[in-house]
């Protein structure tokens, strides 16, 4: 097993990039406030070494989550770029209605349709839709997947094809964990459902990263989530930061380097580096 060095200090390994390919949730802040300490180390790279990026498989256009970030306290200087599978999810969209209208189910909260916003489709129940759109649950702050047991067996009766524009399967969000769209893209596949992904760790949206880049040739991506974040880095290429206090902290029994080895050995991925949490 490749064991990872353990840092206290962003600082002592920063130098050797020259771009940050960063997750939001778990990273950034917790779905409630701002991590100031990661923030400031964000400001600290861009000041030093070169641009950061934040990547996201927020079912949403990057412009909902700069607002979200004021609410948040997360300041806007300390980022170049947002890049989110809910953009990706839409693109795809606007290919699939561009001759005509779209009939969609769309699974997920209401706060998610700006997603879609503006395209040329029609919501659609069960019975008429021809595609279904999952951005996460109606309630994810009561409801799980098991609770989609029978809408998801009457998708599949009808071979309806799902986007998912979340491929997380649970986020934090003040300090709580929430399942996400992955979760239940994650169960109709089980049923024999078809699922088309965006966002990490499929490799197109890292397409969508470099071109934000601006030239960059030694990213390093950091991120709380082994399947997402570091598996997307890994087939992407790029060196990775495990922050380890996110959606996996519960499994972070011992911070030591043998046991962050075995973590990533069970997820079949491996990071150069791992912090409790990002601080300069």
């Amino acid at each position: 097993m490749f064991e990872p060095q353990l840092l206290t200090h962003f600082g002592d390994i920063a130098p050797d990039y020259d771009a940050l390919v960063c997750d939001i949730w778990g990273v950034l802040h917790n779905g409630a406030t701002a991590h100031l300490a990661a923030c400031d180390a964000l400001k600290l790279f861009r000041q030093k070494h070169g641009p950061v990026i934040l990547l996201s498989n927020a079912p949403r256009p990057a412009k909902d989550l700069e607002e979200q970030f004021r609410s948040f306290g997360v300041p806007p200087d300390c980022f170049d770029a947002i890049v989110t599978s809910g953009a990706a999810a839409r693109d795809d969209l606007a290919r699939r209605s561009a001759t005509a209208k779209l009939s969609m189910l769309h699974l997920g909260p209401e706060r998610c349709r700006t997603v879609f916003e503006g395209l040329n489709i029609e919501l659609a129940d069960i019975a008429h839709a021809k595609i279904v759109l999952c951005t996460g649950l109606y309630h994810d702050d009561t409801e799980t997947p098991d609770d989609y047991r029978n809408m998801l067996a009457e998708l599949r009766a009808r071979g309806l094809p799902m986007l998912c524009a979340n491929p997380d399967l649970v986020v934090q969000r003040g300090g709580k964990l929430i399942y996400c769209a992955g979760a239940l893209a994650q169960a109709y596949e089980k049923i024999g459902g078809s699922v088309v992904y965006y966002g990490k760790p499929q490799l197109p949206i890292y397409e969508a990263v470099r071109a934000e880049l601006k030239g960059a040739r030694r990213p390093l991506a950091i991120g709380d989530g082994l399947g997402t974040d570091i598996k997307g880095a890994n087939l992407a290429g790029i060196d990775a930061l495990f922050i380890a206090d996110g959606i996996h902290g519960e499994d972070v029994s011992e911070f030591t380097e043998r046991h962050m080895a075995e973590l990533f050995a069970n997820a079949g991925v491996h990071a150069r580096a791992a912090m409790r949490a990002l601080v300069w």
